[in-house]
């Protein structure tokens, strides 16, 4: 199978486990603990492992709950689960016991994998009483058939209110995901990528996990992020690119450690997702590293990127996650009508990487999807070469006196000063103005930077109107699991002014 930059894969996830199997070569490789895994023995491990499921009575399309960190354990559960027919459930073990309660209950499952440093978390959420079914597991029955349009990966959303809604991926829409970012970054099987992101979550899961089983490269995979290790295990393991976050950009930018010349050189590229970048960091990390940084764009509901900058020599623009690749990317009024190029708007996504549906609500479905577009809720503009800049999130807008204030400005606003790791703009509740602006910042150990100083820098980039009325310092920032701050906590989790202040 090749790839197309213009039709995405087909078959299913078994059909490409099967031909990189043929094919050999080295899956992944294990920087703490060297191991490596080839294709052919992931092939080999996946299919007994869902013979062994099929033998247990598990029923195609059914749920298999995932709790495990990124491991070989976790790759071979998952494969696993693909490769047999199953619906690859897995659980985000940072969003909290009550959470994963919910998401082992909702989804339907009778088993679990549980990975042994999982046990403790597992049992503690494990109020449906699923049974746990270990990868040495024995037994085996006639596979069941798969097919594209089958039920292949169910992961929940980190929503910050409500219930987590569970997203469902189909075969197809889940290779198309990795297809998405195969094609906007050029990967091929001399390729190895860097997934210090969990794969419990979509970006580590897609871009990574499945951008390399269609573009035929492999990975590096730690159990998790360290960023007084990144570069070290980047040397050791011969990676070429890596997808982060944000905040891991910040964190490497403001560490002391440095790639060997060798490093530099190797690495094509840095990926940059899930929330947006901040202009200054990003600046100020290919000035001190030399390594370019695509900023890209990505949802759960998307099986991850739905825009991306393309590669250099290709024209980055700073600022923004890029233009639509293996996809259609519209920016629609509030009826649905795509507006001109400049106007602010709501992204809307169509395309094969779209989901299938909201599992078991089919209200919440019908409501992200309108005339055959996918409702995205952030604000942005397009501008005249099709490049996407994302001014907030309807949910998150700031709306003082009347006058709409997108946070990303504030947050730039305060990552311009050099001491500033991590920045979020939030809303307060204010009598007098309806809403106020608050910020939450985390700064380098060490740094004299005070509120008053950063209110001045705000001052001066934005106008006293929009400026942040408190600041307030924090040693971290609430995140997900992707490592995406919550801006829509931090109103609760700080102190409110008395009431003399509003």
């Amino acid at each position: 199978m090749t790839l197309s930059d213009t039709s995405p894969p087909g078959g299913t996830v078994r059909d490409w486990l099967d031909r990189r199997a043929e094919a050999g070569g080295t899956a992944i490789v294990f920087p703490e603990t060297g191991d490596t895994l080839g294709w052919a023995a992931l092939r080999r491990d996946a299919a007994a492992f869902a013979g062994a499921l099929t033998a247990r009575g598990m029923e195609r399309g059914e749920s298999l709950a995932i709790v495990t960190p990124n491991s070989r354990e976790g790759v071979t559960a998952l494969y696993g689960a693909l490769y047999g027919g199953f619906r690859a459930t897995m659980v985000n073990l940072a969003a909290g016991r009550d959470a994963i309660a919910y998401a082992l209950g909702h989804c339907g499952a009778r088993f679990a994998t549980v990975h042994l440093d999982c046990r403790t978390l597992f049992a503690e959420a494990n109020d449906p009483g699923l049974d746990e079914i270990g990868l040495e597991s024995q037994g085996a029955a006639p596979l069941h058939p798969v097919a594209p349009g089958d039920h292949a990966l169910l992961m929940y959303t980190s929503g910050t209110t409500g219930r987590p809604k569970g997203v469902v991926h189909t075969h197809a829409s889940l290779l198309a995901g990795g297809w998405t970012s195969a094609i906007a970054h050029r990967l091929g099987p001399e390729d190895r990528g860097f997934c210090v992101l969990p794969i419990c979550h979509i970006n580590g899961l897609c871009v990574t996990v499945m951008g390399s089983l269609v573009s035929g490269g492999s990975l590096a995979m730690p159990s998790r992020f360290s960023a007084s290790r990144f570069w070290d295990q980047a040397a050791e393991a011969g990676v070429t690119w890596f997808s982060v976050v944000p905040t891991i950009i910040s964190h490497l930018l403001h560490g002391e450690a440095e790639p060997d010349p060798a490093t530099r050189a190797r690495i094509r590229f840095g990926r940059s997702a899930s929330s947006a970048l901040a202009v200054e960091t990003q600046t100020a990390f290919e000035a001190r590293f030399g390594i370019p940084i695509v900023e890209t764009m990505g949802l759960t509901e998307t099986a991850a990127q739905i825009l991306s900058n393309p590669l250099p020599p290709g024209v980055r623009k700073i600022g923004s996650p890029g233009r639509a690749f293996g996809c259609e990317v519209a920016i629609q009024d509030e009826a649905g009508a795509e507006v001109p190029r400049g106007t602010e708007g709501e992204i809307a996504v169509r395309g094969p990487n779209v989901m299938l549906e909201y599992l078991n609500n089919a209200q919440a479905t019908e409501a992200a999807f309108r005339n055959g577009w996918l409702r995205t809720g952030d604000l942005a503009r397009m501008d005249e070469d099709g490049y996407v800049f994302v001014t907030g999130r309807l949910k998150e807008l700031i709306i003082k006196g009347g006058e709409n204030i997108a946070p990303r400005e504030v947050d730039e606003a305060l990552y311009a000063h050099p001491d500033v790791i991590e920045a979020a703009a939030f809303a307060r509740p204010c009598p007098r103005y309806g809403e106020t602006v608050e910020a939450a910042v985390r700064v380098r150990a060490g740094s004299p930077v005070t509120s008053e100083e950063l209110t001045e820098l705000c001052k001066g980039r934005l106008g006293p109107f929009k400026t942040p009325d408190r600041m307030h310092f924090l040693d971290e920032l609430p995140k997900g699991p992707s490592g995406k701050i919550q801006r829509l906590k931090l109103a609760d989790l700080l102190p409110a002014p008395a009431a003399q202040d509003s």
